[in-house]
């Protein structure tokens, strides 16, 4: 997320900037502007935290020019703040005031104001307040907008009225709510994306007399009030006031039912009156007006009643509350129907606008108002990484979502809004959620069981916070360990994702969908669709991405056996819904050229709806349409054609409703294809049971980050740590022994969750409960010291445990290349070199994909690869301490040099560090025996093949890898590293005795 704005001391500048020209009075009564900043010099250009103006963006090219510059024409002074910009993905520029200063009240104000030199760009430009909170780094954002529509030197008065509480990013996760004006902290400008220009500002001030509407409102406790017909509804209005204190002059509220599709005397009995609240009533005073609803005998939509309110004295609600008369007695309302009778009639009451807001997905913080909910009948909404309520708690999230569900209780048939997330590893967007390792992790583990159990867990805290709908799992075939998803894959090799895919069960229950009304269960999402994992290095066009939404160049024999198989899997599963890559995808031989996923229609239409026989609902990536070639009709005219039957338009969700509807009235999208994307989209609402329970179902909240749920992350934890190397038997320790811990990874629950952590990127430090590997450390052993630069005194230890590795990324930010690369940094190469230096040790690395260990290898003792272990450090020191024995397998190739990249299980050429399928083992008795051994595991292997008994031949072919690990040691070669990598794919489609051969045929060679 982008840094955010601080404000300047209005009470230190008062004396330092004289104005050259006076604003313009605002009333007669108004006290004179109060002066923020003239840009005449005595701000410097600087840095945060210290006192001044910055810049930042999104990425090194997106931050703004600025200067401050003379000129003839400025409307202050002699000098303007002026810069140039050409920004791609987010940027603008700050006025920080110095933190040593104390917050400042401009509660006897209106408003800001300030000079813009216009350059009718027609560009919206994002002006933010930060408001309360220690310092400006730990407020609240207040956010509105101008457009620049007009030429020249214009001055812009924003009253404080206009500033709306922003709901995408609040940098401490907001504290009130309310805009109290009376710590004031800063001031930021977002600039317009998509255009090269320039700009220039002045006289930043406050200006005129607050009033009591700004500080007092009148709130009802809904704006939607749904009522069976024949039932009342009771609106309690409210007077509330900034600070909480009473208010000091009358409010009258007028009441009066009118408008709406209700009819007055049939539907409803007509009300109208007026309430008075005295000066000096208390804030938070409420009445209630009831408004009586009638019944007839006719099944119905749902008619809506507004009651208009005009309030005097303070200001009013956003928006008038309106109480909605339930739809009844229609034959989709009854849950004794099939589905299938539900959809159609349910469908065939609908209007063009109407299913094309099913169609529609928005992001939460997007919505310009929580009515657009029933004005497009959006379909649904999401949170994006991040996007979270405040608090971050489960009772946050219940109420936020439940809010949203209200309002589509406003529309004329109550479709309920699915609401989804990206709940990758566990809840990962909810503080104190269960955090498991990430599904690289998961797929080191080779445990189908415990996919499952790591799914159950997940839909259970994502249910009981009032979300059904998962954007997982990954599915992706990981080609390349240069990309910056390869921790969302289970691993390189198909059969290994195809096996882990029981998480799907976990998520939704049976194949049927009959387990989707449960309170613990979630809608899965099979992501992406296809081949995302299969980009080739460098043909990435996104922004600075070098591999991510790049092009996959494949065979067709290559596409069907590496990336689609898992799909067919997924498919057969009952998996609900299919996301589409961002990625192209390009047949060799078939002269198309590549093709964007999005609008593939051989391969949503032809490969996944009509020859694997998916019946769920495909929903688009993040504004994934937008990179379709063409103008925007064409983007979703393309896509829908494609197959594509929801998209995910987090801010165009207007734009996307008018042009959907637009093309499908132009014959351009046939209704038919309409038609079949509601009716599996309203297919999913109704095996969820959203109808009859749209709210949120919280019985299972007290479940989430419990001791039960987390146990299954430690179990998770534990079974994907990895051992590449085990010198001397380093490992496990023993609780008797002096540890000296070291590395930038070993106390850091943000570096050891990674990604899609709380926040899209994710960050280091203490960002959600859970325990470090030192921590679970320090519980399983006796004597610990840590020192994270090992600056610490080495001597009187006797073993050294570093913990390196990555901090955390997403997607492309996190492609090699976009200023990340396979090396441990220069802090964790020093703390390895010195600790190795002085003791025995053992190095762990934490990590979504292979890090190159290179000359260091020899110097170190034990290697684990342990992933992104997700919140339960204790599974780590589990294994360390021997309290479980180390049972992870390489999902993927590790790879001496980034040269060697891509580098995969089944290639011709084939010469890595450790071969897919590695992983020592800590077991107290490894299997002996040799080549005669070997012998008799094949025939075992032949008869548990033939029995088709997957339990017997699991088990006799690791019996026969632990075989061939122990003599392979560090010993290994191109010739055997081939291969044993074969042997464990082998072994996962089910070819036992062809495994042990090629396990034979890696002993001999060694």
């Amino acid at each position: 997320m982008r840094r955010t704005a601080l404000l300047v001391s209005a009470t230190l500048l008062t004396g330092l900037l004289p104005f050259a020209v006076a604003g313009p009075a605002s009333g007669a009564d108004d006290p004179a502007p109060v002066p923020v900043d003239n840009f005449e010099g005595e701000i410097p250009f600087a840095n945060p935290p210290a006192e001044g103006i910055f810049t930042w963006g999104s990425d090194t090219d997106d931050p703004p020019t600025l200067e401050l510059a003379a000129r003839d024409d400025a409307p202050q002074g002699e000098k303007v703040l002026s810069g140039t910009y050409d920004i791609s993905g987010y940027g603008g520029f700050t006025h920080d005031f110095a933190f040593a200063e104390p917050a400042h009240d401009w509660s006897a104000s209106k408003g800001i104001r300030f000079w813009w030199d216009g350059r009718n760009n027609g560009k919206k430009v994002n002006f933010e307040l930060k408001d309360g909170g220690a310092n400006g780094e730990a407020s609240e954002l207040w956010t509105t907008s101008f457009t620049d529509d007009w030429t020249g030197w214009k001055q812009l008065e924003i009253p404080f009225t206009d500033f709306t509480y922003r709901t995408d990013y609040q940098p401490v996760g907001g504290i009130d709510q309310v805009l109290g004006l009376t710590e004031m902290w800063g001031y930021a400008l977002t600039l317009p994306v998509g255009v090269q220009d320039q700009f220039a500002m002045d006289g930043v001030e406050l200006y005129g007399k607050a009033d009591q509407s700004l500080r007092a409102n009148v709130v009802t406790d809904a704006a939607v009030y749904p009522v069976e017909e024949g039932r009342s509804a009771a609106v309690k209005i409210a007077v509330a006031t900034t600070g909480s204190a009473p208010i000091d002059e009358p409010v009258t509220v007028a009441y009066e039912t009118a408008g709406g599709t209700g009819e007055s005397g049939k539907d409803y009995t007509p009300v109208k009156g007026e309430v008075t609240f005295p000066a000096g009533t208390a804030s938070g005073a409420s009445r209630t007006v009831t408004v009586a609803t009638l019944r007839d005998k006719a099944g119905e939509n749902a008619e809506t009643v507004p009651l208009k309110l005009t309030v005097t004295g303070a200001k009013a609600p956003a928006e008038n509350p309106q109480v909605v008369i339930d739809a009844h007695g229609l034959p989709y309302l009854d849950a004794k129907l099939p589905v299938k009778k539900r959809v159609a009639d349910l469908l065939s009451r609908m209007s063009l606008a109407e299913k094309a807001g099913q169609m529609t997905q928005a992001e939460r913080g997007a919505l310009t108002t929580p009515g657009d909910i029933a004005a497009y009948d959006l379909g649904s909404l999401l949170s994006g990484g991040g996007s979270t309520p405040t608090p971050n708690t489960p009772e946050a999230w219940a109420k936020m979502i439940d809010g949203f569900q209200l309002r589509a209780q406003a529309t004329r048939f109550q479709i309920p809004l699915i609401y989804g997330v990206d709940a990758v590893h566990g809840h990962n967007n909810l503080v104190g959620a269960t955090i498991m390792p990430h599904n690289i992790g998961i797929g080191a583990t080779r445990d189908p069981q415990l996919a499952y159990e790591t799914g159950k867990v997940t839909a259970a805290e994502v249910r009981a916070t009032g979300i059904p709908w998962d954007f997982a799992p990954c599915l992706c075939v990981t080609r390349d360990e240069r990309w910056g998803r390869t921790y969302e894959s289970f691993g390189e090799d198909p059969a290994l994702v195809e096996s882990m895919e029981t998480v799907i069960q976990g998520l939704q229950g049976a194949p049927s969908g009959k387990d989707l009304k449960r309170n613990d269960k979630v809608l899965a999402t099979a992501k992406h669709f296809v081949a995302d994992g299969g980009t080739e290095y460098g043909s990435s066009t996104t922004g600075t991405y070098t591999i991510d939404q790049g092009i996959t160049k494949v065979t067709r024999q290559e596409l069907e056996a590496v990336h689609l198989a898992p799909y067919q899997d997924a498919v057969d599963r009952g998996v609900g819904t299919v996301m589409p890559s961002y990625s192209s995808l390009d047949i060799l031989g078939d002269s198309e050229g590549p093709v964007k996923m999005h609008a593939d229609a051989a391969m949503i239409n032809g490969v996944l709806k009509d020859r694997m026989g998916f019946d769920g609902f495909v929903i688009s990536d993040w504004q994934a349409i937008d990179q379709i070639p063409g103008d925007y009709a064409s983007d979703v005219r393309t896509s829908v054609n494609a197959g594509l039957d929801m998209i995910m338009v987090p801010y165009a969700y207007k734009d996307f409703h008018k042009t959907l509807s637009d093309e499908v009235t132009a014959g351009r999208i046939s209704g038919k294809r309409i038609d079949d994307a509601v009716s599996r989209i309203l297919t999913q609402k109704f095996k969820l049971g959203l109808f009859e329970k749209p709210y949120a179902d919280t019985s299972g909240a007290s479940a989430i980050g419990s001791a039960e749920h987390r146990a299954v992350a430690r179990e998770a934890a534990a079974e994907s740590q990895v051992l590449l190397k085990n010198a001397g038997g380093v490992l496990p320790l023993k609780k008797s022994q002096k540890v000296y811990v070291a590395g930038s990874n070993a106390d850091d629950i943000g570096n050891q969750a990674g990604g899609w952590t709380i926040t899209w990127q994710g960050s280091s430090g203490k960002i959600t409960d859970g325990t470090t590997i030192l921590e679970g450390m320090r519980k399983a052993g006796s004597a610990v010291t840590y020192s994270k630069d090992a600056s610490a005194p080495t001597d009187g230890h006797d073993v050294g445990v570093v913990v390196v590795g990555e901090t955390p990324y997403a997607e492309g930010i996190g492609d090699v290349g976009n200023g990340n690369d396979l090396v441990f940094s220069a802090a964790d190469r020093a703390a390895v070199d010195k600790v190795c230096g002085a003791m025995k040790c053992a190095v762990l690395i934490v990590s979504g994909r292979p890090q190159l260990v290179g000359d260091q290898l020899g110097d170190i003792d034990a290697l684990v690869a342990s992933w992104l272990p997700g919140t339960e450090g204790d599974g780590v020191a589990d294994v360390l301490y021997g309290k479980r024995a180390f049972t992870g397998q390489l999902p993927l190739t590790w790879p001496k040099s980034e040269a060697q990249l891509p580098i995969n299980v089944g290639d011709a050429s084939y010469d890595p560090q450790f071969p897919y399928g590695w992983g020592l083992t800590t077991l107290t008795s490894v299997p002996g025996g040799g080549t005669s051994a070997l012998k008799a595991l094949a025939v075992a292997a032949a008869v548990a093949e033939k029995a088709g008994s997957e339990t017997a031949g699991r088990a006799i072919v690791t019996k026969a890898r632990l075989l061939v690990q122990q003599k392979m040691g560090q010993t290994i070669t191109a010739a055997s590293a081939k291969p044993f990598a074969d042997a464990d794919h082998l072994l996962l489609t089910g070819r036992y005795a062809q495994a042990v051969a090629k396990l034979t045929a890696a002993y001999r060679a060694v």
